[in-house]
């Protein structure tokens, strides 16, 4: 009889171990290089800025100082976001936080005009996030229209301080500043105005990038959780109190960074333009553009920028009374406002999502 020969038992079983390890690889071989999310989103930071040095080359003064108000608003937003998108609380107060970074930041420069801008900015930041760290702490057990109220008596009261210390806070004038111009060794290549735009936009990426990076990571992760279920969330282990201070605290940051960048653009820091108002607008600008997301944000600050914009042309082309002009962008942001939500529930951000995804659609099952 003849011998029969069998494969070797290696041979015989099944290569379970073969489609894990060529799944392991295919994924890492998809991998980009540059995978840790801070340096990703590092480059596209840097990206971004290029983009705005062109965008300010090619512009006037009168664009140059639009597009720094869009990335400082950019940066409230998406500090609003990360408060309100990610972790579920409802702030009405955000404009109370760009009040102290505002304030903070004239402070310094009437103070103590040797101070560096960066140390400003830096000074505008802490004195944001101590404001949040007390805020936080104070309402971490409050919930719904309960913090939407203490942080709405937040931007009413605020404000109201600069009136009570004249003296300090320069009352209902404010207080102004010569805002420092570009370094005499760009003088020949940029004006002040694009100078001002590029601080404000390299602030806001920074800023930007600190918060996309907290979103990605554990801390996003234990946000959502709370967004979508506290009970769950703290059952799994999330302390939800420190979480929930710890978004308000980069949130106020964010806020307080904004409202310095908004101080040195202007060259003044005044009450009225940090009321109540304020904080209603990017709230509304939020859910607008979208929550969930920092490019919701991006939609947000288009709006709040040339809405208004938008608003005050119209109202100049009809020639209208002085009051019923003061008050056209507002209305004006509120009709679109309306338009936008009946139209898309979920914001701008949303309706593109979405729209991609519907183009995707049809492509993927034709592949298949």
């Amino acid at each position: 009889m003849a011998p029969t020969h069998r494969a070797p038992a290696s041979d015989a079983r099944p290569d379970t171990a073969g489609p894990a390890k060529a799944a392991t690889a295919t994924r890492a071989g998809r991998r980009p290089a540059l995978g840790h999310p801070l340096l990703r989103h590092g480059l596209w930071a840097l990206a971004a800025l290029a983009a705005v040095a062109l965008l300010t080359a090619a512009t006037g003064p009168v664009t140059d100082l639009r597009v720094a108000d869009v990335g400082l608003h950019l940066l409230a937003v998406a500090g609003l976001q990360l408060l309100v998108g990610t972790s579920g609380q409802v702030s009405l107060g955000h404009g109370a936080f760009m009040f102290v970074g505002a304030y903070t930041m004239a402070l310094l420069v009437v103070n103590l005009p040797a101070v560096p801008l960066a140390a400003g900015m830096a000074a505008a930041c802490a004195a944001g996030c101590l404001a949040g760290l007390a805020v936080g702490a104070a309402t971490a057990r409050l919930h719904g229209p309960y913090l939407a109220g203490a942080t709405l008596m937040l931007a009413v009261g605020l404000p109201a301080v600069a009136l009570r210390f004249p003296d300090l806070l320069g009352g209902a004038n404010g207080l102004a500043f010569t805002a420092i111009g570009a370094p005499p060794a760009l003088s020949g290549l940029v004006d002040d105005t694009q100078w001002r735009a590029l601080v404000v936009w390299t602030v806001a990426l920074i800023g930007l990038v600190v918060l996309a990076t907290a979103t990605r990571g554990r801390l996003g992760r234990h946000l959502r959780a709370l967004r979508d279920d506290p009970t769950a969330a703290a059952l799994s282990g999330i302390p939800v109190g420190r979480a929930r201070v710890t978004a308000f605290v980069i949130s106020a940051g964010a806020g307080s960074l904004a409202g310095a960048c908004q101080a040195y653009v202007l060259g003044t820091a005044t009450p009225s333009t940090y009321a109540l108002t304020l904080s209603l607008v990017l709230l509304a600008a939020l859910v607008l553009g979208g929550l969930g997301s920092l490019w919701g944000a991006f939609w947000a600050a288009l709006a709040i920028v040339y809405v208004e914009v938008a608003g005050t042309e119209l109202a100049h082309a009809l020639e209208l009374d002085t009051d019923v002009r003061n008050n056209l962008p507002v209305v004006f942001f509120g009709a679109v406002l309306i338009i936008i939500v009946l139209a898309w529930p979920r914001g701008v951000h949303g309706a593109l999502s979405a729209l991609g995804r519907h183009r995707s659609t049809p492509s993927q099952t034709g592949d298949s």
